[in-house]
């Protein structure tokens, strides 16, 4: 795990978890201000900026990969987790699977399913990911600088958003392309929306008014079904509200963990 500076207190540790294509440095200076009151730990996927390697590379292959090493450095200690995007999947389903092990839950531009399904319209077709996947096939680089474009789009401070995307892109070197890939396939094949009702956490779920990957809609069905939790709105935000209105996230999160 990687850790940023603890607080002296004896509040639960917090455990940052990002979206995919994206190393932990991401979250910055929310992980500063955060350690400030927290015990503060981020962590990379595996196959980002380490050589950890997950068989199989799916969704619940990640929470038992987090769990395990979360349990061995920290034995019978739960957590609050928060997930942003694909890690809010994580959070999600970590939550579901070892729900002894979380005390509370964050959900930061999450949505349940990230493309349409029967019954699931708030959400971008099914078609246009599989495009994504073939274009990640054909130059990675190139759709994942499209990929942080879309999480920009529409949030103020749009370009310092996406300077701040593109400077924490994977990690300090070269990232395992089968391990994006098989991101690009859990963010299609992921829906948990049957599971919710059985989350019962504290939740805070925070959304970006102008988010196009996890739409307002799925926000506010996410917040309905789970049974437990709470809606933050931001007006101007898109997909990574946390960058573009940091001290906004950052002092919700703080009411919301010390409650």
């Amino acid at each position: 795990m990687n850790l940023h500076p603890e607080s002296s207190g004896a509040t639960p540790p917090l455990l940052l978890i990002p979206g995919w294509g994206m190393h932990c440095g991401i979250w910055g200076r929310m992980a500063e201000q955060l350690a400030l009151r927290f015990r503060v730990h981020c962590v990379d996927f595996p196959g980002y900026s380490n050589d950890h390697v997950v068989c199989p590379y799916d969704l619940d292959g990640l929470v038992h990969w987090f769990s395990d090493r979360w349990d061995s450095e920290y034995p019978g200690e739960p957590l609050a987790l928060c997930g942003w995007s694909l890690g809010g999947l994580v959070a999600l389903r970590w939550a579901h699977l070892v729900p002894h092990q979380i005390s509370k839950l964050v959900l930061i531009a999450t949505t349940p399913s990230f493309v349409q399904r029967c019954g699931w319209e708030y959400a971008m077709p099914v078609a246009t990911l599989d495009e994504f996947s073939v274009s990640f096939l054909k130059n990675h680089e190139q759709t994942l600088k499209r990929f942080i474009a879309m999480q920009a789009l529409g949030s103020e401070n749009e370009r310092r958003v996406l300077k701040d995307l593109r400077d924490h892109l994977c990690g300090s070197r070269q990232p395992n392309i089968a391990a994006l890939r098989e991101g690009l396939n859990i963010l299609r094949d992921t829906d948990l929306r049957m599971f919710l009702p059985q989350i019962t956490h504290s939740s805070l779920v925070i959304a970006g008014e102008s988010d196009v990957l996890a739409v307002p809609a799925a926000s506010v069905f996410l917040a309905q079904q789970l049974p437990n939790a709470q809606l933050f709105n931001i007006d101007g935000a898109s997909h990574a509200p946390f960058l573009s209105h940091p001290d906004s996230v950052i002092q919700r999160m703080e009411v919301f963990l010390n409650g």
